[in-house]
């Protein structure tokens, strides 16, 4: 018997992982490079619903990315500490919220907003 290998469609266990490594990546950095690669990768294969999961995680990525550029900037006055305390607090509340709705196997409300 031979099996075909091709393009496998993405899973919401794959999802799963990318928000997992955003949290890992307030520890470890990279995680979260991986992450947004990795949803890059999967939002073409996703069904509709899925496909805002991996919009929102990509999102995630580059909004926190300008609030980690803001605020070192700003940590040179002591704002800058709020904002990538504010960050690490939006990050984590984003990716307990995507993980619930993807348990659900709900899509994501607003996948451009900005906050929450």
């Amino acid at each position: 018997m031979s099996e075909e290998v091709g393009n496998v469609p993405a899973t919401k266990d794959q999802a799963k992982i990318v928000y997992l490594l955003y949290m890992v990546g307030l520890l470890f950095g990279i995680t979260g490079i991986i992450g947004v690669v990795m949803a890059y990768i999967n939002k073409g294969d996703a069904p509709e619903w899925l496909k805002t999961h991996y919009q929102f995680q990509i999102r995630t990525f580059w909004i926190g990315a300008i609030y980690i550029f803001l605020g070192s900037i700003l940590s040179l006055v002591i704002i800058g500490w709020f904002v990538l305390l504010f960050w690490a607090v939006w990050l984590i509340i984003r990716s307990l919220k995507g993980m619930k709705a993807l348990e659900l196997e709900k899509p994501i409300e607003n996948p451009t907003g900005w906050f929450f």
